[in-house]
């Protein structure tokens, strides 16, 4: 045998115990999981690479068959977790009342947008009570100067006289009403006496056409804006406005002050109805953000709370029982007269959208003067409070301390310092002695 086929023969049987004694590839990959798994009975057999990666996945990321009971929760948590599923039960059953209440309070909201946006806002406001209905009966870019592109008293006498059923109808108009007025065939400059007149009468137009069908009106001034021209513009529309409110005797809601910073100025930031600082107004310096509409809303709501508590109280109420019969020659048991409507033309008092102003306390009535009572009285008595000492003597006119006492009361002199008193400023050095040097 040659030397080169022993080499070979050697190397052959080196390659077969070498295979016949070498590991699996898991064991080459893993040899610790492969160690202690033999230990505690497991891996002692030789398996594929593959099925033992899945067994170290279900280890680290056990399944969901393979979690832990949840019988250890508290009972605490077991509560919350009972009470947010009732909680999402009532707010599903809520929502489907809702959606299943019919309206029966409409409040028309006309203007121009300003009035459109006030409207989204009316709509967020009122979204707690399923039976009002805000009616968006505005039209963008209007007013009530050019009545060839919208002619608004016109429109107010459709709305009102429509099939619709309108409770309160909100106008907000005005924003773009800085141009000239066409009268025949004359050209009226905007804000001048005339232009004045013809527009106060457009005024009492739309307001006329809602309250002949006895619909009550809210008129809502326009908020102060960016430019300083326009809104000294809008200030005196806002003159107007008010002015004619008070002559029909309507309520009409001031918004200058209440979009304005705490220097008066335009401020396009301000806090929303949560007290939070957003931003009000759009980047034109004119419109509403939503935020902005929400909070303009919030000062219109309380007027129209009044006559929707009104309706409500005249309203009948479904499945009240019915009210006994009067006895003959007599009135109804029990008999309450129905609240009558607010009165138009009240003062409007604006209430902070964060935290109303709390009662004053009251005092009890004490009477201007009370019961007199004797300082002295008879000696040995139980109403004695004071009583003059016999044995004491008045110091005569003539003695010092009666003579100090009118230097000092009654000619207002000064008394003398003594030493170590109150008054004894010697410690003092004098006012013009010249400082020692540290």
């Amino acid at each position: 045998m040659s030397r080169q086929t022993t080499r070979r023969i050697v190397a052959l049987v080196l390659g077969a115990l070498l295979t016949a004694t070498a590991p699996d590839l898991s064991f080459a990959q893993d040899p610790f999981t492969e160690f202690f798994g033999g230990l505690f009975g497991e891996g002692h057999q030789h398996r594929g690479g593959g099925a033992r990666r899945e067994q170290r996945v279900r280890r680290i990321m056990p399944h969901r068959e393979n979690r832990g009971p949840t019988y250890w929760h508290s009972q605490s948590e077991k509560s919350r977790r009972a009470a947010k599923r009732s909680s999402e039960s009532t707010t599903t059953d809520q929502s489907q009342a809702a959606a299943t209440t019919e309206p029966t309070f409409f409040v028309a909201t006309v203007g121009d947008t300003l009035g459109l946006l006030l409207a989204n806002g009316l709509k967020d406001g009122f979204s707690d009570r399923p039976d009002v209905a805000i009616l968006k009966q505005g039209k963008e870019s209007s007013g009530l100067v050019r009545d060839d592109f919208y002619d608004w008293p016109k429109a107010a006498k459709e709305i009102a006289g429509g099939a619709q059923k309108i409770n309160v109808a909100v106008v907000m108009l005005g924003s773009n009403d800085r141009q000239a007025i066409q009268q025949g065939g004359e050209t009226v400059e905007p804000l001048s006496p005339r232009w004045r007149e013809l527009y106060a009468a457009r005024v009492d137009a739309v307001i006329d056409a809602f309250r002949e069908k006895n619909i009550p009106v809210i008129w809502v001034g326009l908020p102060v804006m960016k430019n300083e021209r326009l809104s000294a513009d809008m200030a005196q529309l806002n003159e107007i406005f008010k002015e004619r409110a008070a002559q029909a005797n309507i309520p009409y809601v001031d918004l200058w002050e209440a979009m304005t910073d705490e220097h008066g100025q335009y401020s396009a930031f301000g806090p929303d109805i949560n007290g939070q600082i957003v931003k009000l107004r759009s980047a034109d310096g004119v419109h509403f953000t939503e935020a902005g509409a929400r909070s303009v809303a919030h000062f219109v709501e309380g007027e129209i709370k009044k006559y929707y508590d009104a309706y409500r109280q005249q309203a009948p109420v479904a499945d009240a029982p019915a009210a006994p019969a009067p006895a003959a020659g007599g009135a109804a048991p029990s008999e309450q007269p129905v609240a009558a409507a607010p009165a138009d033309g009240q003062p409007i008092i604006f209430r902070s959208p964060v935290a109303g102003p709390s009662a004053a306390p009251t005092l009890p009535e004490r009477p201007a003067i009370g019961p007199t009572q004797q300082l002295t009285g008879a000696s040995g008595t139980a109403t004695e409070l004071a009583r003059r000492s016999v044995a004491g003597k008045q110091p005569a006119s003539g003695t010092p301390e009666q003579a100090l006492v009118r230097h000092v009361f009654i000619e207002g002199g000064d008394q003398n310092p003594r030493n170590n008193r109150a008054d004894d400023y010697s410690w003092r050095p004098p006012a013009n002695a010249a400082s020692q040097p540290r």
